[in-house]
């Protein structure tokens, strides 16, 4: 049973930047919408992933830790590719589609992957802060994350970038119990290496 954790960040909050610390050899990254990284480092990279290159890339996993940046644009991207159909079934499909990517993740994964939904937010009426969809009609069939246990928020000031890891009252940050404390740095490596060891993910390694 693979770990889906969802990455919730304002553009330019630090999502992509977060990936800095990872080795070529140790992350893949499905990247939906092709921009560049926002640091030379070579990473492995599949550009304009779509739900078929992530599914395949995934049922054969060479690495342990996978990164799709930005996930929302499989829901924008289906959206727009199917704006001309009349219906609400479309919606339907969409949200199903990227609920299906989730449980691939969670079902037909190894235990030992992790897979990282970079993902964009957005502001409800009340003001606090969700992942973004395409609009009301989708959130009525798809919580997003409620299909995950870890979620993360990208926060950044002048001075500082940081992941925070329980809500506040105005996001859906959380984590598991004792995973994290209330902020860290948005350091997507070390957050790998403390999930890893929460959930004892790398006693395999320790035996061979």
């Amino acid at each position: 049973m693979g770990i889906p954790v969802l990455i919730l960040g304002e553009s330019g909050s630090g999502k992509s930047a977060s990936l800095r610390s990872f080795s070529p050899d140790e992350v893949g990254v499905f990247n939906v919408a092709s921009k560049p990284l926002p640091f030379r480092k070579p990473l492995k990279m599949v550009n304009s992933a779509t739900y078929a290159d992530i599914a395949k890339g995934l049922s054969a996993p060479k690495l342990k830790t996978y990164v799709i940046d930005d996930s929302q644009y499989l829901l924008a991207f289906e959206f727009f590719d199917r704006a001309q159909e009349t219906g609400y079934n479309k919606f339907t499909d969409i949200a199903l589609n990227f609920r299906n990517l989730i449980q691939f993740v969670i079902t037909k994964t190894p235990p030992d992957r992790i897979v990282y939904f970079l993902h964009h937010t957005e502001k409800r009426d009340d003001g606090t802060l969700k992942a973004k969809t395409i609009g009301r009609m989708l959130d009525e069939k798809l919580t997003v994350e409620g299909l995950f246990s870890i979620v993360l928020l990208c926060r950044s000031t002048k001075d500082r970038h940081y992941f925070v890891t329980q809500s506040e009252g105005y996001s859906t940050a959380k984590s598991p119990m004792d995973m994290f404390p209330p902020e860290i740095d948005n350091d997507l490596k070390a957050v790998d290496d403390a999930i890893r060891a929460y959930y004892d993910l790398n006693k395999e390694e320790i035996k061979q």
